[in-house]
């Protein structure tokens, strides 16, 4: 299995290299080292001159990729791209381009713990909600329950999370006072700003999810072991639980998997209109604001999530499938 492991290291470094190469050329082919300074220092007259001071103390007046003139391997790294890439393999994400967005590295502490307090929960109970949910309409199938389930399931898919999100403040923000519409508190307070956001996620997501898995655990159900089982005595409680739910748990590790990197990440679409100061409204203030120093970090760290939560997924494919071998 270490074997296994470093190859897939040594993929994802090359992996790496390439998303932070095809980030760095797409963001500077729509805008230039010229374009940033005119947007951050702001004014409706900005000098020549105040532009090259911005992009000197940035460090963006060297060439993008290669520098002509610059003596031998100089050429590749006295240039902008090295400068701004090298950096982030060894985790030093300096400063933003915007002089109010401050230390990155900084802000990234600060701003993922945020970001946990909403994603944790939104991931293990909608886990747990779907699963539960997708197995009691297998116990009921082919019964109206499972009939009226499934259609539920299509009706609240196919509904926008903007939706729930819009209903949900106007309802129970506006209309009930139940909870705040929008902010963030520290400490145990954070709690009533985030009970919303939570729960209107957990319901976006639910219906997808529990389609997805009462379709693998339908799947199972037909299967020689489960007739086995049966024939045994076991109550199709325990054959659900016990058996069809442990079979089916490599496709819900996949599923599921794909989800970790946006527990530190953050929820872009959440964040900003619930208005949580997480690494989700961080990653957008900086799209908005055009600060290639902070979207490169995030796409970095992004993409570096990803691959370590595939390993994660491999890893815990033999756990949950003993006859899985990592070679």
């Amino acid at each position: 299995m270490l074997l296994y492991l470093l190859r897939r290291l040594a993929y994802g470094l090359v992996i790496l290299v390439g998303v932070n190469l095809i980030t760095f050329v797409l963001f500077f082919t729509v805008n230039t080292p010229d374009d940033m300074a005119r947007l951050n220092i702001g004014g409706k007259r900005v000098t020549p001159d105040q532009i090259e001071k911005w992009k000197v103390e940035r460090g963006y007046d060297k060439p993008m990729l290669w520098n002509e003139k610059a003596p031998g391997g100089e050429r590749l790294t006295n240039t902008v791209f090295w400068d701004r890439s090298v950096s982030l393999f060894l985790f030093d994400f300096g400063r933003a381009d915007n002089d109010s967005a401050g230390d990155i590295g900084h802000q990234i502490k600060q701003r993922m713990g945020v970001s946990l307090q909403l994603t944790v929960p939104i991931f293990i109970l909608g886990l747990l909600s779907s699963t539960v949910f997708a197995l009691w309409l297998v116990l009921f199938r082919n019964t109206r329950i499972d009939f009226w389930g499934v259609v539920l399931c299509v009706v609240m898919l196919s509904i926008s999370s903007l939706f729930y999100i819009i209903v949900g403040q106007y309802l129970f923000s506006r209309q009930a006072r139940l909870v705040p519409i929008s902010g963030f508190a520290p400490g145990l307070d954070a709690l009533r700003f985030l009970v919303l956001p939570i729960a209107l996620a957990l319901l976006a997501q639910l219906g997808g999810s529990a389609r997805l898995f009462r379709a693998l655990f339908l799947e199972e159900v037909g299967k020689d072991y489960v007739r086995t089982a049966r024939a045994k005595g076991l109550s199709e409680s325990r054959v659900l639980g016990r058996h069809v739910l442990r079979n089916a748990m490599l496709p819900i590790i996949t599923s599921s998997g794909g989800s970790l990197p946006y527990l530190f990440m953050g929820g872009l679409v959440t964040e900003s209109f619930f208005g949580i100061p997480g690494l989700g409204a961080y990653t957008i203030d900086a799209i908005n604001s055009q600060d290639f120093a902070i979207v490169r970090v995030m796409v970095f760290l992004g993409s570096l999530l990803y691959i370590l939560s595939n390993m994660l997924i491999d890893v815990a494919y033999t756990w949950a499938d003993p006859r899985v071998r990592l070679q």
